[in-house]
């Protein structure tokens, strides 16, 4: 099977480079699928997983947000902030979790509410991703 180079690129550097057979990820439109050949296209994404695919098993990485760009034989994510599922620290993802599911119980108007629940969705996304490993 044809593979497709995917390099996933954060404000700190570079998180994922490698061949892949397939891009699975959500983007704010729903999900997306790209293969190589793919036509060429820019689309914001959603807090999600990106999900690889490669010939010995999927590969996943978490994403908060950014853009896909695909080009016929490269994918290119720029994510706001990003985590292969290997080195997410479960541990502080859960105590993120705790702490956005807090601040929205304990909401007395004092707080930004769609803060707390973005980062209640990171949170999870992380702890989900790291179950997939």
């Amino acid at each position: 099977m044809k593979t497709i180079k995917v390099s996933v690129v954060t404000p700190d550097g570079p998180v994922y480079d490698a061949e892949v057979e397939m891009v699975s990820t959500k983007a704010k439109s729903g999900e997306l699928g790209v293969m190589a050949g793919h036509v060429p296209m820019v689309a914001p994404l959603d807090i999600a997983a990106v999900r690889l695919k490669k010939e010995n098993g999927t590969e996943y990485v978490a994403v908060n947000g950014g853009f896909l760009e695909v080009r016929p034989d490269v994918v290119t994510i720029l994510a706001q902030s990003a985590e292969r599922a290997e080195t997410i620290d479960v541990a502080r993802a859960q105590a993120a979790k705790a702490r956005a599911e807090k601040r929205l119980a304990d909401n007395q108007g004092a707080i930004d509410v769609e803060r707390a629940e973005l980062a209640l969705k990171r949170a999870i996304n992380r702890i989900q991703i790291s179950e997939m490993k």
